[in-house]
């Protein structure tokens, strides 16, 4: 649910800060021979930074006339490409807010919902990376392309040393610093809501609901290995009874021998009136 926070914000950050630069360069040319003296040049570039349609007229110090120049580079592709990507990840982090908020219920039936929504995520995650990889290193040859020491190279009054030219004005850019740091924000805030989506799938569930091979045959493994014990273990108990029994002396005894005879019947007056079987107990 990061993402539904932060997402729009940073990506709103990227493209904004990007798409919206306007640079400003003035450079003052003046000649020896006092023609054209302290001559201002101004140099405006902006996105999308096709810097090859960027002209300026500068002076000609020994004729009246002047030329036409023209900087250098085209840089157009990484920075729409950037812009792109920002703007279509701010798009879907706002479609997915609405689902997360309103279609709860229907995002997560049949589990095509977090399907969707993970597959999307992992795309995003590697379209910035790569849109704010190739927008650094375009940003990093804007900066050398209009860098004052290389637009006074390109004026021939200022490869006359009898002429003095200088810069009075450089464009800045903190502004398009800040696009690339948030370029690499929004990637490592993409990347790490891959964990978050891949939770809600039915792939993680699938893994917690049921045991992997390998840590139920690890589990058996380990049960076969109790039993062997405790079978072992019986099989020792047994052994050590039997010892026991075969090295107790031998004791012997007997019951004591009896007889039976013939029963003995008594009236009330203590008279015998008929005998049955009667036990004799020999002592030993």
């Amino acid at each position: 649910m990061c993402m539904v926070i932060f997402a729009p914000i940073f990506a709103i950050c990227a493209f904004a800060t990007c798409g919206g630069y306007s640079g400003h360069l003035q450079v003052k040319v003046d000649c020896a021979d006092r023609r054209h003296s302290n001559r201002s040049i101004n140099i405006d570039f902006g996105y999308p930074f096709r810097l090859h349609q960027v002209h300026f007229k500068a002076p000609l110090c020994d004729v009246k006339r002047g030329e036409i120049l023209f900087l250098d580079g085209d840089f157009s592709p990484a920075a729409q490409f950037f812009v792109t990507v920002g703007v279509f990840a701010f798009l879907y982090s706002l479609l997915a807010t609405i689902v997360y908020v309103f279609y709860q219920n229907k995002y997560l039936k049949h589990n095509r919902g977090p399907l969707v929504d993970f597959v999307v995520t992992v795309i995003f995650s590697f379209m910035w990376l790569v849109s704010s990889c190739c927008w650094a290193k375009a940003l990093s040859d804007i900066k050398t392309a209009t860098n004052p020491t290389q637009v006074l190279l390109l004026i021939s009054a200022c490869r006359s040393q009898e002429n003095k030219c200088a810069v009075t004005e450089e464009p800045l850019w903190s502004r398009l610093n800040t696009s690339a740091v948030f370029g690499f924000v929004n990637v490592v805030l993409w990347v790490g809501n891959i964990w978050f989506v891949f939770k809600e799938t039915g792939w993680y569930k699938t893994g917690q609901r049921y045991p992997t091979r390998s840590a139920s045959g690890k589990r058996s493994s380990e049960m076969r290995q109790q039993n062997s014990f405790n079978q072992s273990k019986g099989d020792f108990g047994a052994q050590v009874q039997r010892q026991a029994s075969i090295n107790q002396p031998q004791v012997s005894f007997s019951l004591p021998q009896t007889y039976l005879g013939k029963p003995v019947i008594y009236d009330r007056e203590d008279k015998v009136v008929s005998k049955g079987p009667m036990i004799f107990v020999n002592e030993m």
